[in-house]
């Protein structure tokens, strides 16, 4: 593996400017080739760079989040990040591979979970335990 400063991508600020649906901060992250992508395969959704950041843009609310792991694979970052309302009403985590050329984004694949409780037949099974967060 390289190290994850060994590149000009910031994936901190890329996050930041999810996070804070900042639609002028999030252009600067992307290729302008036509081919650039972004997959959220949960959904089956496949989005241009301007239907991503309308997307994240406009969605409702107010958010924040933690980013739990980062990795890099050459020119691949990869990212485990908790998404969270301020209002607390709403928690996802999102695992993005996040594939770049000359520091831009060119293509990323997310994968979007909402966070909850176990189903109900492995709590009656009383099999696993919580994962202790900070």
């Amino acid at each position: 593996m390289t190290a994850l400063q060994d590149i000009s991508f910031s994936y901190q600020n890329f996050w930041s400017a999810v996070l804070k649906q900042d639609a002028e901060q999030l252009h600067t992250f992307f290729s302008d080739s036509d081919s650039t992508y972004i997959n959220w395969h949960c959904t089956n959704e496949h989005f241009t760079v301007e239907e991503y950041i309308r997307a994240n843009c406009e969605y409702p609310g107010t958010w924040d989040g933690t980013i739990e792991r980062a990795e890099q694979i050459g020119d691949l970052i990869i990212t485990a990040v908790n998404v969270y309302s301020i209002d607390k009403t709403a928690s996802f985590h999102v695992v993005s591979f996040i594939k770049l050329k000359d520091d831009k984004i060119i293509a990323m694949d997310e994968y979007w979970g909402d966070d909850g409780i176990p189903p109900q037949w492995r709590l009656e099974k009383k099999i696993g335990t919580n994962i202790h967060r900070n």
